[in-house]
């Protein structure tokens, strides 16, 4: 039976908190479907003008402003590891509000296509599979089953590390200082 250590260095099983059940916005990237707790969603919009900051992360695509707010956009392909796709008329970008450790960030995350809010009950969401050390997916809280599909489940606020949150709001700063 593998061991448990509260200390950062000895060794340590990965637990991940069990997902509750609840509503989710479903979209897609390739062919995968990934899930994000709809009450982290603040909006959903069509592609639009991104500005590039130079020295970002290459998942950090650029700022946008909305409606007078600058904020970040990751394209979650890159993130992800996958390969950059060109941008088709169903490209969006899902607003979402984390809760960062300096506090709350608003930023918009790039996705190929929105699909549909799923209810997903806790009981439908098994926990996701382990990797090994050499494979981040602490973002991935479960694999929900609907029918013949699996959603993988999302928890923004684990998306970004703390160096790359401070980098994406250095984007922020660094584009406002463009004007």
């Amino acid at each position: 039976m593998a061991e448990q250590s509260n200390s950062r260095t000895g060794p340590a099983v990965l637990e991940r908190p069990s997902v509750r059940g609840g509503k989710f916005l479903t979209f897609h990237l390739d062919r995968e479907e990934y899930g994000l707790e709809i009450l982290k969603v603040q909006e959903i919009i069509g592609l639009m003008p991104i500005t590039r900051v130079p020295r970002t992360p290459n998942f950090i695509r650029g700022v946008i402003n909305l409606r007078g707010k600058v904020i970040p956009v990751l394209d979650l392909r890159l993130k992800f590891g996958m390969e950059r796709q060109a941008d088709t008329e169903r490209t969006c970008i899902i607003v979402v509000q984390i809760n960062a450790p300096g506090g709350p960030v608003v930023m918009g995350l790039l996705v190929d296509e929105v699909s549909e809010v799923l209810n997903i009950v806790g009981d439908q969401i098994e926990p996701p599979p382990s990797f090994g050390c050499d494979v981040h997916t602490e973002f991935i809280t479960g694999i929900g089953k609907v029918g013949n599909r699996s959603v993988m489940v999302i928890d923004c606020d684990l998306l970004l590390t703390t160096k790359e949150v401070a980098d994406s709001n250095q984007a922020v700063v660094e584009s406002q200082d463009e004007d």
